[in-house]
């Protein structure tokens, strides 16, 4: 089991609101009222010779919980909702990471600097993250991949592949397929990811 966790934090290592009008606004009309001295300027609208303030909202969603069939669905989505807010904030990191990296990347001069740089900071993610992943389980480890393929839209095969190699992507491909997980496999949101999809719903707007 240790060497489980090993092998596959060395695996996630490499991969690293609308406005809403309440009134339809026809001609802008600047509204001053006088309330104890204090002087307030909004957007007003003209309907039927009226004039009516008018404040532009933004979007507020409320998500529910997912509507489980059953006792044994229930149960799932219970933990992927523990889950995803466990892994979640890794995927946000490793897509401000992999922008990062390529704004470094993109101004190196040559292939050579370039490995150097990579290799650097792999170092430093293991520093950083190493010992937090290694307390990941296997089904914390799958969601988050499929969250970095969310975050950075590029799955952790195409990252390995970019990053370390087509060599190093199809050796870590087989690794990931020995522990009943797949490198290549693409976020689904409307299909086998709904659960997970809902979850980071849940827990974007606070309501988990």
């Amino acid at each position: 089991m240790k060497i489980k966790h090993i092998t596959f934090t060395k695996l996630v290592l490499l991969s690293v609101c609308f406005p809403m009008f309440i009134f339809s606004q026809t001609d802008d009309v600047i509204v001053t009222t006088n309330t104890m001295k204090m002087q307030y300027k909004v957007v007003a609208v003209i309907i039927d010779g009226d004039t009516i303030p008018s404040f532009n909202l933004d979007e507020f969603i409320v998500y529910g919980d997912f509507p489980a069939k059953n006792k044994r669905q229930y149960e799932a989505w219970t933990r992927i909702k523990f889950n995803v807010k466990k892994v979640y904030p890794y995927a946000i990191l490793a897509a401000a990471k992999l922008k990062e990296y390529n704004l470094v990347l993109e101004k190196l001069p040559n292939e050579k600097s370039k490995k150097l740089y990579m290799k650097v900071a792999e170092k430093e993610l293991k520093v950083q993250f190493e010992d937090q992943l290694k307390n990941l389980t296997m089904n914390q480890g799958r969601i988050l991949l499929k969250l970095i393929d969310r975050e950075t839209g590029n799955t952790s095969y195409q990252l390995v592949k970019d990053f370390r190699g087509g060599f190093q992507a199809f050796m870590w491909q087989g690794v990931a397929r020995l522990f009943g997980n797949n490198m290549k496999a693409e976020y689904d949101p409307e299909g086998e990811d709904m659960m997970i999809e809902r979850a980071i719903k849940l827990v974007e707007a606070g309501q988990f």
